[in-house]
This record gives C-alpha cells, sequence and structure tokens, in this order.
C-alpha cells in the first residue's frame, strides 16, 4: 500500500489535491488516493489537507504560492502575494456593510446586475477563455462554452430569483393556528471555496445565486488561477454591484477559520477534494455554520444491451475526455454489458485515437494538457499503485507531446473485487472498464463506490433508463446522454461526494433564513 509521504511539499494531484482549489491554506500535506483519507482521516487529520498547485517553502511553513503557470510549456508567468490580516479584516468589514443595504435592495435591482454581468461576459466571452485556457489549461473552444453556461446561470437567477423565493403560504391543521407564511431572508457572509478545473462555471454558480438572494460573498479561489479570481471581481464591479458585496482574496493558512469565526459570515462553499472537505466542514462545524459540499466524483456510464452502442461509444469518449478528463462527473467508470461489450470497445478505441493533444488555442486540438506537469506526474503515479493492486493498464489513442503537462489517455481494466484502485477517482484521462454480466450486475457495480455524484445510463427504452437510475445511489442521473452541467437544472451529489445543492431553487435556499412568520388572533386558545 501507498503511504503518505514525509516530504510536506510534494504534491498529489489526481482530485485529492490539487484539482480544485482545495484547503485554502498553504498547508501541503500529501493526499495519495481514497482509501488512504477513508483509513487515516480520524488518527491524521493533517493527511487529508491536499496540497496546492504551486507549494514553497519559507521557514518552517509552506505557503501557498498564487501563481498563474502555463501547463502548455510550464512557466510561471506571473504571482500574486497572500493576503494579509488585514487586508481579510477589510474585506469583512466591508461586505457586511454592504449586506446590510443590499439585503434590502429590489429583486429588480438585483437583476439588473446579474443581466449586466452576463452581457459583459458575452460580449468578451473570448477575453475570458483565453485566460482561462492560459491558466489551467483547457481547450479555447471549451473556455468558451464555459462563459456562455456562467452567462446563462446570470440569467436564469435575474429572471427566476424573486419567484424563487417568494413567501410560501403553510397549510395548517386548524386555522386557529393563525397564518403561517415562510419566508426566505439573506443571512450575510458566504465564503466560497472553488476549484481550478473551471475557472469561472465554479465562481458564478455560488455568486449568482447567493448574490440574487441578498447575501455578499468571499472567494478564495484555486491558488493557479488568480488572475481568473481576480477578473471575477472586476466583472461584477463592471456589472454595477455595490463595493463590498463580492471580493477575491488570495487566503493564506490561518484565513479560513479567521472567517468562518467571525460572527458576521454564514457558511462556507466548497467544491473541492475529500480532503478538504473534512477539513472545512470541521472548521465550519465547530463554528456553528452551514456548509455545503461538492466533492469527489467516479461517475458510472452504463451501456445496457439494448442501448444504440455506437452513439453511446462516442458518447463515453467525450464524457471522459472533456476538459482532460478533470470533471468530477466525468465518465470515469464506463460499465458495459456482455452482450455489446466487444463492439463497444472497438469503437470506443477508434474515438480515442482520433483525438489530437496540442495546443488548446488551436481549433483542430480535441486534447487538452492536464493542469499543471504535477498533476500529470501524480496521475501516472496513482496508475502504477493500481496496477500494483492487479489492474491491466494500457495506452489508448494516438501519443501525446512530450512538452506540457499531457497525459496519455490509458485503458484500465481488470478491476477485480480485491483491487482497491475500483474506488479511486481518476482525475485525468484514465477509463475504467468493467464488463457487467447483465442489468443487475451494472448496477451492482455502478453502486460499488464511495462516492455518489452522478452517472449515466445508455438504453433504447426510456422506461428502462429510468427504472435502472432509480437504483442508482447518486445525486444525478442521465439517460442516453453523458452529465453536463446547466444552468436551470440542480447540480449535488450524496455520500463522499458531498452535501447540499447548487442551481436552481436549491441553490439560491443553501443560505438563507427560512424564517416561519404566524399571524395568531390574539384571542386563539393554546
Amino acid at each position: 500500500m501507498l503511504k503518505i509521504g514525509h516530504n510536506p511539499v510534494r504534491s498529489f494531484c489526481p482530485r485529492h489535491d490539487l484539482r480544485r482549489s482545495i484547503i485554502p491554506s498553504g498547508a501541503a500535506y500529501t493526499v495519495l488516493f481514497q482509501h488512504e483519507i477513508q483509513k487515516q482521516s480520524l488518527s491524521r487529520p493533517d493527511a487529508l489537507r491536499p496540497a496546492p498547485c504551486r507549494l514553497l517553502p519559507i521557514g518552517n511553513e509552506v505557503k501557498m504560492a498564487y501563481a498563474t503557470t502555463n501547463p502548455l510549456t510550464g512557466e510561471v508567468l506571473k504571482t500574486f502575494p497572500n493576503a494579509t490580516d488585514e487586508e481579510v479584516q477589510a474585506a469583512l468589514s466591508e461586505a457586511h456593510a454592504a449586506f446590510e443595504s443590499w439585503r434590502d435592495t429590489p429583486f429588480a435591482e438585483r437583476a439588473k446586475i446579474m443581466n449586466a454581468a452576463a452581457a459583459i461576459l458575452r460580449r468578451d466571452i473570448d477575453k475570458y477563455a483565453r485566460l482561462g485556457t492560459l491558466e489551467m489549461g483547457k481547450l479555447f473552444t471549451e473556455s468558451k462554452l464555459e462563459i456562455i453556461l456562467s452567462a446563462e446561470i446570470f440569467e436564469y437567477y435575474a429572471k427566476y430569483a424573486e419567484e424563487l423565493l417568494k413567501p410560501e403560504t403553510l397549510p395548517v391543521a386548524n386555522p386557529a393556528e393563525g397564518k403561517a407564511t415562510l419566508v426566505h431572508e439573506p443571512l450575510g457572509i458566504v465564503l466560497a471555496i472553488e476549484p481550478w478545473n473551471f475557472p469561472f462555471y465554479q465562481v458564478v454558480r455560488i455568486i449568482a445565486p447567493q448574490l440574487s438572494a441578498g447575501n455578499a460573498v468571499l472567494l478564495k479561489h484555486a491558488s493557479n488561477l488568480p488572475q481568473c479570481a481576480a477578473i471575477c471581481e472586476d466583472l461584477m464591479n463592471e456589472a454595477g454591484l455595490p463595493k463590498g458585496l463580492f471580493r477575491n482574496l488570495y487566503l493564506a493558512r490561518p484565513h479560513t477559520e479567521m472567517i468562518l469565526n467571525d460572527p458576521r459570515v454564514c457558511g462556507v462553499a466548497l467544491t473541492g477534494s475529500e480532503g478538504a472537505g473534512v477539513i472545512i466542514a470541521g472548521t465550519a462545524g465547530k463554528a456553528l455554520k452551514k456548509a455545503t459540499m461538492e466533492l469527489g466524483g467516479a461517475d458510472a456510464f452504463i451501456v445496457l444491451d439494448d442501448a444504440d452502442v455506437e452513439k453511446a461509444a462516442k458518447w463515453a469518449v467525450m464524457g471522459r475526455h472533456w476538459n482532460a478528463g478533470q470533471v468530477c462527473v466525468s465518465a470515469k467508470r464506463i460499465i458495459v454489458a456482455d452482450a455489446v461489450y466487444d463492439r463497444f470497445l472497438e469503437i470506443y478505441r477508434k474515438g480515442v485515437s482520433e483525438l489530437k493533444a496540442g495546443d488548446p488555442m488551436d481549433p483542430s486540438t480535441s486534447l487538452a494538457p492536464l493542469c499543471s506537469q504535477g498533476a500529470a506526474d501524480d496521475l501516472r503515479k496513482q496508475v502504477e499503485e493500481a496496477k500494483k493492486h492487479g489492474a491491466k493498464v494500457e495506452a489508448i489513442g494516438a501519443p501525446v507531446p512530450t512538452k506540457g503537462s499531457f497525459f496519455q489517455p490509458l485503458l484500465m481494466t481488470n478491476l477485480h473485487e480485491n483491487n482497491e484502485a475500483r474506488h479511486w477517482e481518476f482525475f485525468g484521462p484514465v477509463t475504467q472498464l468493467y464488463r457487467a454480466k447483465d442489468e443487475a450486475d451494472a448496477i451492482r457495480i455502478a453502486n460499488d463506490s464511495p462516492y455518489g455524484l452522478g452517472g449515466a445510463v445508455f438504453t433504447k427504452d426510456e422506461s428502462r433508463g429510468a427504472r435502472v437510475a432509480s437504483k442508482i445511489r447518486t445525486g444525478m442521473v442521465y439517460i442516453n446522454h453523458p452529465l453536463i452541467p446547466k444552468a436551470d437544472l440542480p447540480f449535488g451529489g450524496i455520500a463522499r461526494s458531498g452535501y447540499g445543492r447548487e442551481l436552481v431553487g436549491l441553490g439560491i435556499k443553501e443560505f438563507v433564513n427560512h424564517k416561519l412568520i404566524n399571524i395568531v388572533d390574539i384571542d386563539a386558545p393554546i
């Protein structure tokens, strides 16, 4: 078994570390795999601290270095200093002051700002997309789609926030109980801790609902996205958001606890690794603050015996390799019925072979580099560890460039019941492939996971697909399509994938006070 390393500067980055913004501290402790987290969480809480993108040892500490590093070249282009305690306190004070006014601002005024932000994103789509590609390496075409999705989220809440938060009249058993109404009121400042794999979408899906609800937001973005984080603040300023309501901060180790212990802060929304979730949820819990956690995922992609195999295989190629496989809802575990397994594999291999790795700004490129060279190196180490447990691994597709943080697509099979790797999340273009005897066996394999984020089922019988979906223990399941986030659909999981929901009405109500107001006749009996 691979052990936790003793070198505090060593980072690991499939998903449990670098992937997602991670811990908003400078602590860098190696977290290798899912099973290590589960086994060491009680005895070694420090082992759960994922490493940020870049670490600089300073004295006896390891501090987070906020830096733009081009994944295509490895060149460090720009660095940024950590926020000071004074800057954090000033941001808290400004946010609270702005909140006290904003909470009473009419929905129509809030909607104008949301629509303005959407319009700016659409107008300057290339500017934002280029910056996302520069800092985390995704395809420029995918970056542009992310900007459009972000604009759609702003527009959704501009249109629906008031309706979603309107007071609700409650039915009562006896009219003498009163006229009961449930109102939804903003609570204060929300700390948002966001990841690197979607530089803008991850931020917008928090700030759009929370600002629309009347809250303020402080952002701790991923350490490899300092310019994306800054431009998010610039975006909202340009859209007309009152000063202080949304602020990007380059937070250091002590700041998370400092912020969550502040009485003006109502909670924290984390998108990150399981290890980060344990730490942040614990800190929030001690402060009696609400937390939402969007954590890891190892989504099942089930192909039943009556599926359109050709189309399912093509969707599987896309579902596993978009964003270079660095997506929590990627089709990481492909489970194929025995009757169509061989045909599916043939088509899938061909589809992967047609992927072209290269410059993410080149329109002909279809496979981007990973977010960093460290991410690629550590994913290789994770694969090697899986092989030690008995996994069979083979390279598929054309060779990828040796320069840049590219990762050769791999196919992993022979994941027997005792192979711990079947429970790991591989955050990159590594496909876990399973042969299922029948529908029941496919469901069994899908549910054999500590995660519960999303999944997909392919079948020509929609009622069968819905029935299978009902038996998969996750927060989301798509039928005949890979899971792709949308502005008007909820997002979130269960089990080790976290708790709480983002987007639509569920998201906007995560950090509001659901207050009962009951008007009772003064002469009503007790």
